[in-house]
């Protein structure tokens, strides 16, 4: 994918018209859990730094609670972006799934990057149960579809840090960025991943992954004009 363009294919559905240069920070956490890679981080490095006349500012988050929270709060902060993209690792996915909700609970079947496991406690105490998100899910997901890439909506982005980063950039949006939108993606293992996994663990390339993002990114762009 060629640096400074967007998505390598194009199609109508979306005007190019674009009066204002938006700014989008996407996420991509690092490996965890014993993998070597994460296939979140490697698919938004190699994003294009403009999507749809959009300025794209990429950032590896760690994947730990605290730290990733606080790195999203001061980069969402630095920045002031229109749109906040985080994404992460679904392993066991077969497609790029766009999360519909984030609810407001760590409750982790293993530990953290810093050997930290929280059952059953809040993102944020006091908080609001849940919070959707206020990217356009079905049209992002819709558009990578036209396109010949399979993509779903989830409702579900789990309970360990994923969720609570997602929880945390919408917690954000409500309370002290009204004017950004929030949201998450969930991405599947690369091939190389799933060899010592069971038989017929889904994975998808990294090159179809990547396109996938490209795609859901710009249609959030230009859903949000």
């Amino acid at each position: 994918m060629r640096q400074g363009t967007s998505c390598i294919r194009r199609s109508p559905y979306f005007s190019e018209r674009n009066d204002r240069e938006m700014k989008v920070l996407i996420t991509g956490f690092e490996p965890f859990g014993g993998e070597k890679i994460n296939p979140a981080w490697e698919a938004v490095k190699h994003l294009p730094d403009s999507i749809g006349g959009a300025e794209i500012i990429k950032r590896e988050i760690p994947t730990v609670f605290e730290d990733a929270q606080r790195i999203l709060e001061r980069e969402v902060s630095d920045l002031k972006p229109d749109l906040l993209i985080s994404v992460g690792q679904a392993g066991g996915r077969s497609c790029v799934t766009v999360e519909r909700i984030a609810v407001n609970l760590i409750d982790a079947r293993i530990p953290d990057n810093a050997g930290i496991q929280p059952v059953d406690v809040p993102v944020q105490p006091g908080g609001e149960d849940a919070y959707f998100s206020t990217l356009p899910v079905k049209t992002m997901a819709e558009y990578v579809r036209r396109h010949g890439l399979p993509c779903d909506i989830s409702y579900s982005a789990g309970t360990f840090v994923c969720n609570c980063v997602m929880y945390r950039g919408l917690y954000l949006c409500a309370h002290h960025y009204p004017k950004m939108r929030a949201g998450f993606i969930h991405v599947p293992y690369l091939p190389q991943q799933t060899a010592q996994k069971p038989q017929g663990t889904a994975a998808m390339s990294l090159a179809d992954i990547t396109e996938s993002l490209c795609l859901a990114v710009e249609a959030a762009v230009k859903s949000c004009v």
